[in-house]
Order: structure tokens, then sequence, then C-alpha cells
């Protein structure tokens, strides 16, 4: 059965979902106003690898991930740069979209806009003014009471009153407000700013309502998974929480949350000059060795970004591909059945909350064992390893041919013709031709390897 660590409950749980062979899944998504950055990936790879993994369980997933497409980062980088809300947000919302496709981040199935649901939200807030857990402020806009909340602070572990104390430092201060936690629903109109009319004046919606219109709209009251960076955990889902049960709904029966990461031993901020975009990290890595880098690291823990981990994560790829090609080149039999034993070891690492380290430790057996099999000339021993192998990759999302000779037809038959000459020319012992061919690929970016199932090449 699959499990995993509950933020809210502390403590890992099985995982029964609402619907027997079906998970309704909630993620937040980005707010768009800048170029998305390395944290950003790590969140969003920890929860496609967690859809993923549910899908080849045999679950029926769905997923969704909204767009924070109104803001206050994003009003104020639309007056910076000198144009509107709206293009401002449509124009990141696209970068951080090709950005992810560039990842192999798989699309939600569906990805609400906030600036959709501000009738939802005005409804919403409407219930929650009714029934006391929320109160107008003239001229400032609605805000939630969270004195009606009697569990706020439980998502995180803490009390009300542990959380007042240190309330002074981490809110604004407003003696309109009841309590210094009480938060904004809706946020009255500012010279210059979007708005829309609501029953309380003009202005627009705070920012925590906006992803409860969203989930409760396209998953219903109560559905199985919310999810985002532990960034978020507090103030924003923990309000959420407040929300949704000021309203009596159930809302979201498990929180999963995943952990940043730190880069070359620091936490990622432009204050300490290690800030790095997405885009900026994928120009200089291949997106699967960053796939494979955060697999190696369980989401629940930071992870290092470094160079030497990288390097890492770029020769453990290759040894995978390497295996793939040489697995390739003998002709094995596709139709084996997969290693039972391997694949349930890697399914109780997976079951045991998503442990992909222990997961890809069975990846990496299975090639070993491959190749030893291989060594022996035991095809029917390497083939099982090969559709096992190609199976479990595939279920965390791991690339397993990159930019090696498929997809190229033309290069493909020109490259097995030099090799073909080449083999005629080793067995004629006609070394110098056969190192010239070789160094002529060499020359063009195609590194060979003789292996004893035959002659394997990638480009590099």
């Amino acid at each position: 059965m699959v499990s995993f660590y509950d933020t809210r409950l502390r403590q890992i749980v099985p995982f029964e979902p609402l619907v027997d062979g079906q998970v309704s899944m909630y993620v937040c998504g980005p707010t768009v106003y800048d170029d998305p950055h390395v944290g950003h990936a790590r969140t969003a790879l920890t929860f496609d690898m967690i859809r993923r993994y549910l899908q080849w369980r045999g679950f029926e997933v769905t997923f969704v991930s909204n767009i924070t497409d109104i803001d206050d980062n994003i009003i104020n980088r639309a007056f910076e740069t000198g144009t509107t809300e709206p293009e401002l947000a449509a124009r990141y919302k696209q970068v951080y979209i090709d950005q992810m496709d560039r990842f192999g981040i798989a699309h939600p199935d569906h990805r609400p806009h906030a600036t959709e649901y501000v009738e939802e939200m005005l409804d919403f807030i409407g219930d929650l003014v009714d029934r006391g857990a929320a109160y107008p402020i003239e001229g400032k806009g609605v805000y939630f009471s969270v004195a009606a909340h009697n569990r706020y602070g439980q998502l995180i572990g803490r009390t009300l009153e542990e959380l007042r104390e240190g309330a002074g430092a981490r809110v604004e201060v407003d003696v309109d407000k009841t309590d210094p936690l009480d938060f904004a629903l809706w946020k009255a109109a500012k010279p210059g700013e979007p708005v829309w009319d609501s029953p309380w004046g003009p202005g627009r919606p705070g920012w925590h309502i906006e992803c409860v219109a969203m989930a409760i709209d396209l998953l219903g009251d109560t559905f199985d998974i919310h999810g985002g960076g532990d960034d978020l955990a507090f103030p924003h889902h923990q309000n959420e929480v407040a929300e949704a049960e000021g309203a009596e709904l159930g809302f979201a029966r498990h929180w999963i949350h995943g952990a940043m990461l730190n880069v070359n031993g620091e936490k990622m901020a432009k204050s300490l000059g290690n800030f790095t975009t997405l885009s900026e990290l994928l120009d200089n890595c291949e997106p699967q060795v960053l796939r494979l880098l955060m697999l190696q690291t369980h989401y629940r823990t930071v992870m290092e970004l470094s160079d030497d981990a990288l390097a890492g994560a770029t020769g453990a790829l290759d040894r995978l591909r390497a295996w793939r090609r040489r697995a390739v080149a003998a002709d094995l039999d596709q139709t084996a059945i997969a290693d039972a034993d391997a694949v349930a070891r890697f399914t109780a690492a997976m079951d045991d909350d998503f442990g992909t380290p222990a997961a890809l430790a069975v990846v990496f057996d299975l090639v070993r064992e491959g190749n030893a099999a291989l060594d022996a000339g035991d095809t029917s021993r390497a083939a099982i390893a090969q559709v096992t192998v190609g199976d479990l990759a595939g279920a965390l999302g791991l690339d397993l041919v990159g930019d090696d000779q498929d997809g190229d037809d033309a290069l493909t038959e020109r490259v097995e013709e030099l090799l073909a000459k080449r083999d005629e020319a080793r067995a004629a012992k006609d070394f110098a031709t056969a190192d010239r061919i070789r160094d002529q690929l060499a020359d063009e970016g195609i590194v060979i390897e003789d292996t004893p199932g035959g002659t394997v090449w990638r480009k590099t």
C-alpha cells in the first residue's frame, strides 16, 4: 500500500483514496511575475514524480495546478516594467510552461487561473461573512477571523497563542483587525490596480482564497491530496485550511510538502549571489541530469545543487544510457517478463513515502546484473534486466534514450555504414583504417564503444 508523510498529521500514513482507484490532487502553481528558478523546478519535479508513480501503480490521477495571475508581486513588476498586469502575467506564464516542458514536467489535467475565478471567490467570501468567520473593514476589504477557526496553526503544529507571540514581526500590524493574524480575503482597490466589483466595494482577491475556490470547483468539496513546497505551509496553506473549514468543507484529506534546495551549501537567494533560474541551469545541464539529481535526494530532504553533484548525476545517467545502448546492440528479447523481485523492491521503496533514492538503487542494481549477464553470454537474464530497467526508469520519468541515435534516420544510416566499414577493417587487421573511422566520428561528436554485443554509439 502507498504511504506518505502527511504534514498535518506529522507522520507517515497509509493512503486510501476517496474513490477506489482514483486520486484527486491539487498542487500550488506559480505566481507569474518572473522567470522560474531551480526551486520551482524541484517542487514541480516532486509532484510530477508522485503523479507518475501513482499512475504507474494503476491509479487514475486528476492533477490540478493553478496559475496565480494577480497579486502584489505582479502589480509591482508591471509598474516597474511599464506594462499591464495581464500582459506581464501572460508572458511569464508562458515562460514557466516552456521551461517546465523543457524540464520534462507533464502538464496538469487542469491549469486554472486566479482571474477566472473571481466570482467564485466572491461567493465563498460572502458565505464566510454570513457564517461570522470573516468581517469587512471599511476602505480596506474583508478579513478572515482566525478566532473562528479553533484549529488554526494545526497544519504546522503551532497554537494560535504561539503564532500570535511573533505575529508583529511577521505580518503587517493593523489596528483595525480583530487579531494580528487575521488575513485578507478581499483587498480594497488602490489607485492604478486592477479591480473587480464586490459587495464590499471595488477591489481584488487575497492570495489564499484563490486556491480554495479553484480546488473545490475542479476537485470537489473534499479531495485526496494538496501539495506544494514547504515554504507554502505557513501562512498560505494554513490559511487555505482555515477558509475551507470555516465554510465547513472537508477540503484536502492529506497534505504533502517538498523541501527546498541549497546551492553550493547555502540557501538559494539573490542576496547571496547564488540565485539560478531554471533556464540558465538547463542551458548548461541536460534536463534529465537535473531530474536524476533531484530523484537521488528524498523529496522531504533539502537538496544540494553544486557542480560536483551535477557531475555525479551526469555520470549516473551515462551509466544508465550506456547499458541501454549495449542492450539494444545485443538485440535482446523485448517480450521478456520483468523481474518480479526487482519490481517488488522498487515498489516497496516508492510505497514508503516515495523513496526515490532506494528505488533508483534497484534500477542501478539491475543495470549491473544486466551487464554481468551480457558478459557471461546470458541473453535471457540480460533481456529481463533490459525490460525491467525500462519499466522502472519510465515510472520515474527518466529518459534513457536522450540524444542517442534514435530520431535521426539520416545520421543513423551514415554512422552505421561507417561502423560496418570499421568492422570490416578490424576483421582484416587494417587497424589504421579502423582508427581513422573512429577519429572521424569523434570529430563529428560521435562516441563509439566496442562491447561484447557489438559496437554502440552516441552523440556527445
